[in-house]
């Protein structure tokens, strides 16, 4: 977290919580003032006394300026360095006033002058982040050349925090206001002219009147890393006297505490002296302070899976390759933690065996089942164990071509002295002359994404072994697409620069996401497949329509998932929409975009997606047509494939 932190041993419960504070000369007592008695983590603070003009400095009838002009150069000698940086409890405040886009140019001349001095002032202080003031009117083309001149210099590493305002409070109508405006569309204009600079983020000025639902969530894909509370949002009752958020200010501010923001209380000036600061009287700001903790205590805990995915929230990693790679021992503990899958499974399974045997040949029928993919005996134990409850006899063949796992696999049936009903294979199964034709073929191949693993071709080549009237678990299965807002995601793939990672799909766990239109079927492959000429290629066209009251949002790619039939009416599926929350086994796909497209509120967005096939590999490729036109992503499969 760029702006500030408790202090030694951190954890992941931690949350922040800073308040903007007006100028003052003695920056010492600002932070006794309101950290150690205020008991806030960070101060919003200006570094520069706001009356500063430099083209005060160029008349020549004035030649004694105040001193308190000029930043005030004691403060790096007052407050030690790692009060400044390494604490990171002191956020620059750049000058409010600032019009870099100002048709006056003295107002212009002066506004650069300052903004270049008080961040260059910040970067002396080593601090770790600068408040930027929101940009005036609907033109900021040159504040943002300005900004962008600093995001490139050579020594910068600060973060930015461009102040955007959402929603309208009672001022908002003035007459170069941006009420009329939609402020994601400012903000969209002032981070494209930056080249979506990394350090180019958001702080979020929350305002008294809120806009609809779907146009708040478009921001949690944006690059937030704060949102400014006033405490002229806040409420009084009337009994008791108790200072309290409204709901939908509490919904947005759990929010945010969920994607790990940083609240800052702004509005109520608190005197330096020590009647005010002392610690019998309680501090002026306590009541807001303990409002948004009430609302961070009222969030569900996270689990325990939870809280080990943490670290790898929109992480972007590539898929397996399973023609090419083996699944390591760390993946196989992982998927078999998934009681849920091996649960529905097992379901599955049972229906099958029911079907497959009557009651009244139950007792001397045995049912060949393979297992394709048996990797350390997960879905040879739910098979075993559907055969118990069934009353069926049952014959296993485990199909697994890791050589590795096949040592543990063959622990797991000596263990529970299997080995008379279940049969190792060390083979990959597309090449295996099975001894005797299977009634039921169950397996576990299916990416993130449904086929990317190369479930249709892994099974292609094992039904010859399958009777006519044999069972495939899974049935089918359907691929999903659905357009994001993933800023993170994209910065991500961008740092890489090169073209590989631009347009590599990547599994993720999308968490820093705005999910701008319901998801939508994309290919289906159904098993067993008994027409030979039945390609495995395939092609969709899907018009996405962004919701009018979403407003206007950026797309920076793609999330796929899947929903899978195993058998019947047994399902598990990824798709948010019918997605059981306790199924953890798959993360999502994330196909990005190497340049993001804008979508407006109402609009058609128009996706074409390919399912590729030669005689070497299978990958995919995928353009967008509307509302603009992108580059066809991954042409030959040049930047990820999957082997055959």
């Amino acid at each position: 977290m760029p702006l500030g932190f408790r202090g030694e041993g951190i954890t992941y419960t931690a949350r922040f919580c800073g308040v903007e504070t007006p100028f003052y000369f003695n920056i010492k007592e600002t932070i006794k003032t309101y950290i150690v008695h205020g008991d806030f983590d960070f101060v919003v603070s200006p570094l520069m006394f706001s009356g500063h003009s430099p083209s005060k400095d160029r008349d020549p009838e004035v030649h004694n300026l105040d001193r308190r002009l000029y930043p005030y150069a004691e403060t790096d000698i007052n407050v030690a360095w790692a009060q400044w940086a390494k604490a990171g409890i002191v956020v620059a405040k750049i000058c409010p006033w600032l019009d870099l886009d100002s048709e006056d140019e003295n107002v212009r001349t002066d506004s650069e002058a300052i903004l270049k001095q008080q961040i260059e002032w910040a970067s002396y202080l080593s601090l770790k982040a600068c408040l930027l003031p929101t940009p005036k009117g609907n033109s900021c083309a040159n504040y943002a050349r300005c900004v962008n001149q600093i995001l490139k210099g050579p020594k910068n590493n600060m973060q930015l925090l461009l102040r955007i305002p959402i929603g309208m409070s009672d001022n908002d109508y003035s007459p170069r206001s941006n009420a009329s405006v939609d402020s994601w569309q400012t903000w969209n204009s002032f981070r494209v002219l930056c080249d979506h600079h990394n350090l180019l983020t958001i702080a979020l000025d929350i305002k008294r009147v809120l806009p609809p639902e779907n146009s708040l969530k478009r921001w949690y894909g944006e690059p937030v890393d704060a949102a400014i509370l006033d405490t002229d949002i806040f409420l009084t009752k009337a009994r008791g006297n108790t200072t309290y958020l409204p709901k939908r200010h509490q919904k947005l501010i759990a929010d945010l505490l969920d994607h790990n923001k940083p609240i800052i209380i702004s509005g109520i000036k608190v005197p330096i002296d020590a009647q005010s600061a002392a610690g019998s009287k309680r501090h002026p700001l306590r009541p807001y302070l303990d409002q948004v903790s009430n609302v961070y205590k009222q969030r569900n805990p996270l689990s325990e899976r939870e809280c080990r995915e943490l670290d790898i929230r929109d992480f972007l990693q590539l898929p397996l390759r399973p023609f090419r790679n083996f699944s390591s021992a760390l993946s196989y503990e992982g998927q078999a933690t998934d009681s849920l899958k091996y649960t529905e499974y097992e379901r599955a399974i049972c229906k099958a065996l029911l079907d497959r045997v009557p009651n009244e040949k139950a007792s001397f029928i045995v049912t060949v089942l393979v297992v394709v993919g048996a990797g350390r005996g997960s879905l040879v134990f739910a098979s075993l164990k559907a055969a118990e409850i069934t009353g069926r006899k049952l014959k296993v063949y485990a199909v697994e071509k890791n050589p590795q796992t096949v040592i543990a696999l063959d622990e797991v049936i000596k263990a529970n002295n299997w080995v008379d009903i279940v049969f190792i294979v060390t083979s990959d199964v597309r090449y295996w002359n099975a001894p005797e034709r299977a009634d039921i073929l169950v397996s576990d191949l299916l990416g993130s994404f449904g086929d990317n693993e190369l479930s249709p071709e892994s099974l292609d080549g094992a039904q010859r072994f399958l009777e006519k009237d044999g069972i495939s678990i899974p049935s089918s299965y359907t691929s999903f697409l659905q357009p994001l807002t993933a800023s993170k995601s994209y910065q991500i793939a961008k740092a890489r620069k090169y073209i590989l990672h631009s347009e590599s799909a990547c599994v993720v766990k999308l968490y820093n996401v705005a999910r701008l239109a319901p998801s939508q079927q994309v290919f289906t492959f159904t098993h067993p497949k008994w027409f030979d000429k039945e390609s495995n290629e395939r092609y969709k066209k899907l018009q996405f329509e962004i919701p009018k009251d979403t407003g206007s949002a950026m797309v920076h790619g793609f999330a796929g998932y899947f929903n899978m039939t195993l058998y019947k009416d047994v399902c598990l599926a990824t798709e948010p929409s019918t997605k059981k929350p306790d199924l953890f086994s798959w993360f999502p796909m994330f196909f990005p975009l190497r340049m993001p497209i804008r979508v407006d509120r109402g609009s058609i967005l128009e996706v074409h997606f390919w399912r590729c096939v030669d005689s070497r590999k299978v990958w995919y490729e995928w353009c967008v047509t509307s509302p603009s036109s992108s580059p066809i992503h991954n042409c030959n499969g040049r930047s990820c494939w999957m082997d055959l």
